[in-house]
């Protein structure tokens, strides 16, 4: 008999415990930068070294955090369920704790790509400089989704969340489009689980909707616990 299917879509407010910063501050800064200076490919293209530099600092970042108990709990899932994570978070916490199929829909901070080939993509955990190339001899930059730029997992996501028994939606607000429309591709009846501290759609917004107002750390264990017991 199949594992029932869980999908788990996860924001910033996933990693935020981990000692992340959120993508976007109340002022609209990104760690002091207007994001489309760092997060856009003009921006880019005005500062390249602005932009490289950023980067850097969020991987030096990366490289001295760890997963948080959400990120663990959700791993746990694995041994009862067929887990799938779809993630806005650039980072790799859920690898790190654990989950074994991730998809990340806005890149990844320890991968690099060719400007020329978005095709070649190389693991990366150290700084990235102008003149750090590609075999052909073309600049690499972050391998990252900027603001304007296509989202070539969305479809993949997209699938993977039509097959979900289970939906459970953690530290996203859901307003960053396209990756908010993902909700929609579950059947009516599939019973969703939002956990986030400050809860900004309501029960009756969805049929089979359970809002958990609390943190990752604080929210997810439980709701996992809950679930492998129903389940056992």
């Amino acid at each position: 008999m199949p594992k029932p299917k869980i999908v788990v879509l996860t924001g910033a407010g996933m990693s935020a415990e981990s000692g992340l910063k959120t993508f976007r501050d109340a002022d609209g800064l990104w760690e002091g930068h207007d994001v489309m200076e760092v997060a856009s490919p003009q921006g880019f293209a005005r500062n390249p070294e602005l932009v490289l530099e950023f980067y850097n600092q969020r991987r030096r970042q990366l490289l001295g955090v760890r997963p948080n108990q959400g990120h663990l709990a959700l791993a746990q899932l694995e041994n009862r369920f067929d887990v799938s994570i779809v993630t806005q978070n650039v980072d790799n916490l859920h690898e790190q704790a654990g989950s074994s199929h991730v998809v990340h829909l806005h890149g990844e901070l320890f991968k690099v790509r060719s400007t020329k080939n978005e095709n070649h993509v190389i693991e990366w955990k150290k700084d990235l400089v102008l003149g750090d190339l590609d075999p052909d001899g073309h600049q690499l930059r972050p391998h990252i989704v900027w603001f304007g730029e296509m989202v070539p997992l969305l479809e993949t996501a997209a699938q993977i969340t039509q097959q979900a028994d289970i939906l459970i939606i953690i530290g996203t607000s859901m307003q960053v489009y396209p990756a908010a429309s993902l909700v929609h591709y579950v059947a009516p009846s599939i019973p969703i689980y939002f956990v986030d501290p400050r809860p900004n759609i309501r029960e009756s917004d969805f049929g089979n909707l359970n809002i958990i107002p609390k943190t990752a750390v604080e929210g997810v264990p439980s709701l996992v616990d809950d679930l492998l017991s129903t389940f056992s």
